[in-house]
């Protein structure tokens, strides 16, 4: 490189170290301190998950992996919210569905090979009085896992294509309430 093609670029990287200095006040990390100075963890550490619904007759197992991880996920591992003197401020409330689809057929003795678990979760974060919703949504996630003729290890993997599907749809749905705290579009006195 030339001393000409350097000074051809100071230019262009003088652009970009103002574009970066400009915008960097833009952005606010999601865990950080929310608008109206409260930690969004706090808040997050104030919402009840209430038992998960499941919307059909084979997601129990999969309810109960959405709501431990929301838990965990909600309360930051810390463990249970023992004292009554902070009751919680929210309550969450989920339903969940799966269905499972064979996505590889052998066409020789005509078993499926491997199958795509579907998890779909809607939610709504209500006041732990009760009321309107202040926050709904749906997540999906989904996970393939192979079958084959040894039947426990077919139902292992469907069982862990199961915890994958739930802590994603867990993740989804931490995310997406932490970002309403976040941008400070929910409030505990609405």
């Amino acid at each position: 490189m030339s001393w000409s093609d350097n000074f051809r670029l100071v230019p262009r990287l003088a652009v970009v170290v103002i574009a970066a200095a400009a915008l960097g006040g833009c952005f606010r990390p999601l865990h950080g301190v929310a608008q109206d100075g409260t930690r969004v963890q706090d808040k997050l550490a104030a919402i009840e998950v209430a038992t998960i619904n499941p919307g059909n007759h084979d997601s129990p197992r999969l309810a109960y992996y959405v709501q431990s991880e929301l838990t965990y996920r909600l309360s930051g591992g810390a463990p249970g919210r023992g004292d009554k003197s902070a009751p919680h401020q929210f309550k969450l409330e989920t339903t969940v569905r799966e269905s499972v689809t064979s996505t590889i057929v052998n066409t020789t003795t005509g078993n499926a090979e491997a199958a795509l678990l579907r998890g779909e979760a809607e939610f709504r974060l209500l006041p732990a009085a009760g009321g309107e919703p202040l926050y709904s949504g749906q997540a999906v996630a989904s996970s393939a896992y192979d079958r084959t003729p040894q039947r426990f290890a077919s139902l292992r993997a469907a069982r862990d294509a199961q915890i994958r599907v739930g802590t994603a749809l867990a993740d989804q749905i931490h995310t997406r309430i932490a970002a309403q705290f976040a941008a400070g579009k929910i409030a505990a006195g609405r």
